[in-house]
């Protein structure tokens, strides 16, 4: 028997599990990870597989591989064909293939370089009604004829299970296999190995429940009934019945159940009637982000980017100082409620309004990067960039004649009558540029022509809220639904240098079980803003004495009103809109040095857990875990910035605001960071408090 121990230790988490790195014997296992979205990207699971598989790869080698669907165009471009390292599984593929199947191997061309073996669903969709038949005698659910995804589902899972089925037989238990598939269009595989009675340890993550997507896309008061609903009902409202059974099938079916977080975890309970055994947090491949410490300054050049779209988005109307201009975004998927579109724009009105009366001299520019049906960029938007170039040419060539003369003068040993160094005609060009600036129209809300312009949710609340653009609006608005590119003749940057030069994101989810965008602000540096609703927030809720200082805001959206959470949204944006510059330059550095929480270097290490507990379960008599009990532990929660006082900063100010200089006296950024790096890296055991060590002030236990 091997006995598979495991050491708890703290490193930026609150009972974060250190193993050991002998523990498990990979060299005797073999790991095959399932999902749709392996070299086929559909949404947030393909950053997940793709950012993950560099860690997984350097602890298991040439023992780790993924499976997925094969799309011809995708293997052509992001896989090397290659022969499969392992007889076994040379012949299990030989073996479908000599069946009228298709199978391709090769590997992945991402950081890591992961094998792939990937199934062709459409050379095999011939076996489908025999395979409906199967699904039917096993687990008495049915598929209906016109649901191409769910059935595809069924090809590519009794494809992996058949694979599965052929592998086994030949290793004979040595080595062990694990498979962890990933939601239900991979978990009819997981299904079918399970009443097979393949010998695998099985591991199965949802990602988002398919009923708890449907709910809320439905304006359901999703997280106040989640006892209270008939999910049999809810899933045959909505047609989906059959897609229901198979991801509950899958939940009940695997060794090991997981979610990515707390709060999907609850939600799982309650739709799928089954606790999560672990819960495992979605992280970043932190180099791909990271800047080396030039944050800041890429922060500054890629606001002037943004600065120079709005200087032409905005001509006749530029009454508003540039250096005084904050931008805000919210991007992702056009859900307009779930992604808290909705509660941004009301809250976008009421800081409009504080501004305002306020008189503030700031002004906000947001933007909305959200797909949606469209025919073009409108030519009002286009004319403003045209209008902004031409007149940088007028200026260029105007201070080129007038550098020209006063070069000369100076020369000469005179000093040029300023009156007299540019004649007639130059003024003539200068006055012509700046009639051209003139517009008889607001700035557009949108850089593109809706096909639905009447009916789209975004214009729509616009038009309630009256945010037009107009001279007096603190608050501007600017729609942009289409993804961003650096070749777009609009705004010509890619979403990564967009998203550094901003100074907020907004992410005010109702229904977000992770929450990738908040994520890349945070190892960009950037500042932002989520809910106690995604599993982003609820994470860094645990694990953050005080969020809003290291520049994440959480609104809560979960125990309060509607009408209360619009107006905790809208404080903290007045809020950040009051910080002076230095201020906001603080709060990044402390923001960019939580990248280290979101590293899959710390957070693969849940992976582990659910692997070490599924060969556990699956394999008792080779495979015995140490248990323990933490109650007794005491965790660690990132404590609140030295420099921040320990009274609430969130009120208004009564007097104003201090200059640059007089604030943050007590900051010092290299005793600063230093400590925030002994507070991620340095580990202790939990339980036994290290020497030397003493608790800090609002360290607390989870």
């Amino acid at each position: 028997m091997r006995r598979v121990s495991r050491s708890l230790s703290i490193t930026s988490l609150s009972g974060l599990p250190q193993w050991e790195e002998e523990s498990l014997p990979v060299e005797d296992l073999l790991l095959f990870e399932v999902a749709w979205e392996v070299t086929n990207k559909v949404g947030g699971i393909y950053t997940v597989i793709q950012t993950k598989a560099k860690i997984t790869v350097d602890e298991w080698g040439e023992n780790y591989f993924m499976m997925g669907p094969y799309y011809e165009h995708n293997f052509k471009t992001q896989v090397e064909k290659c022969e499969p390292p392992s007889q076994a599984i040379k012949a299990a593929m030989d073996s479908l293939s000599n069946n009228g199947c298709q199978v391709h191997f090769g590997r992945w061309l991402i950081e890591g370089s992961p094998y792939v073996i990937l199934f062709d669903i459409g050379a095999a969709a011939w076996n489908l009604d025999r395979w409906k038949g199967d699904l039917w005698d096993t687990c008495s659910i049915g598929l209906p004829y016109h649901d191409r995804e769910a059935n595809d589902s069924l090809i590519f899972g009794s494809l992996v299970a058949w694979f599965f089925k052929e592998l086994t037989d030949q290793l004979q238990d040595n080595p062990n296999v694990i498979a962890h598939f990933h939601e239900w269009q991979a978990g009819t595989g997981l299904v079918l190995s399970r009443s097979r009675k393949i010998p695998l340890a099985t591991i199965f993550t949802t990602h988002a429940t398919l009923l708890g997507r449907y709910l809320c896309a439905g304006n359901a008061d999703f997280y106040n009934n989640l006892d209270k609903f008939n999910v049999d009902q809810e899933a045959g409202d909505r047609q989906i019945y059959h897609r229901y059974c198979l991801e509950r099938a899958a939940v009940h079916c695997a060794h090991v159940f997981t979610t990515v977080s707390q709060i999907t975890a609850v939600e799982a309970n309650h739709m799928l009637h089954r606790q999560p055994d672990v819960v495992t947090p979605n992280g970043l491949n932190i180099r791909k982000f990271s800047a080396m410490h030039e944050f800041q300054n890429l922060h500054s050049m890629n606001k002037c980017k943004i600065q120079e779209f709005v200087r032409g988005h905005f001509y006749g109307y530029l009454d508003f100082n540039l250096e005084k201009t904050l931008f805000f975004f919210i991007a992702g998927r056009y859900e307009f409620s779930n992604k808290g579109a909705d509660l941004f724009l009301e809250s976008l009105s009421r800081l409009n309004y504080l501004l305002r009366v306020h008189r503030s001299d700031v002004t906000v520019v947001v933007f909305f990067i959200m797909p949606a049906k469209t025919n073009n960029f409108n030519v009002e938007s286009l004319k403003g960039q045209a209008v902004r170039k031409q007149m940088w040419d007028t200026a260029q060539s105007v201070k080129e004649k007038f550098g020209k003369k006063l070069y000369e003068g100076l020369l000469r040993g005179e000093i040029p009558d300023m009156s007299k160094i540019l004649d007639r005609d130059d003024f003539t060009i200068m006055k012509r540029a700046i009639y051209a600036t003139q517009r008889h129209s607001l700035p557009p809300v949108t850089t593109h022509n809706m096909l639905d312009d009447s009916t789209d949710p975004i214009l729509s609340n616009i038009r309630r809220i009256g945010l037009f653009n107009g001279r007096n609006d603190r608050v501007k608005i600017v729609f942009h639904p289409e993804f961003l590119s650096s070749t777009s003749p609009l705004l010509p940057m890619d979403y990564e240098e967009f998203v550094r030069g901003c100074h907020l994101g907004v992410f005010p989810s109702y229904y977000e079980p992770w929450g990738y965008t908040p994520g890349e602000c945070t190892v960009m540096g950037i500042p932002s803003v989520t809910t106690n609703l995604s599993g982003f927030g609820c994470f860094m809720e645990e694990h953050v004495s005080d969020p809003s200082e290291y520049g994440i805001y959480i609104v809560d959206r979960r125990f309060r009103s509607a009408d209360e959470s619009c107006n905790q949204l809208t404080q903290f944006m007045f809020s950040f809109c009051q910080k002076s510059r230095r201020q906001r330059i603080i709060q990044r550095n402390r923001t960019e040095r939580l990248s280290d929480l979101l590293d899959w270097r710390y957070l693969g290490r849940f992976y582990m857990q659910a692997r070490h507990l599924a060969l556990n379960r699956s394999f008792p008599d080779k495979f015995k875990m140490d248990h323990f009990n933490l109650s007794p532990t005491q965790g660690f929660r990132y404590p609140r910035p030295l420099s921040v006082p320990p009274s609430p900063s969130a009120s208004l100010h009564s007097t104003p605001h201090p200059s640059d200089e007089e604030d943050d006296d007590t900051y010092d950024e290299d005793e600063e960071a230093e400590r925030d790096r002994q507070n991620i890296k340095a580990p202790f055991t939990l339980g036994a408090e290290p020497e030397g060590k003493r608790q800090q002030p609002l360290e607390n236990g989870n």
